[in-house]
């Protein structure tokens, strides 16, 4: 059994605190999204849900083209 990712390299350590990072912020960043999403939330009249579920989309698909910026991953 191999122990490695189809499609991705071995990632040097400075990649892994990199992708880390990110990381932690896409995990800050949504636990705000989830805040605004919260109908108990003091700003629930404020936000529009339809902007909001396009941000948080393309937030994540951000964080994920960031991602991959620094796996360089060979497959699509």
């Amino acid at each position: 059994m191999s122990d490695k990712i189809t499609g991705y390299r071995e990632l040097t350590n400075m990649e892994l605190d990199m992708i880390n990072k990110i990381k932690d912020l896409a995990i800050n960043v949504g636990s705000v999204i989830e805040g605004f999403e919260s109908d108990e939330s003091e700003s629930a009249g404020y936000v529009d849900k339809r902007w909001l579920a396009i941000a948080k989309t393309d937030l994540q698909k951000g964080f994920m083209a960031l991602t991959r910026s620094i796996a360089k991953p060979t497959t699509f």
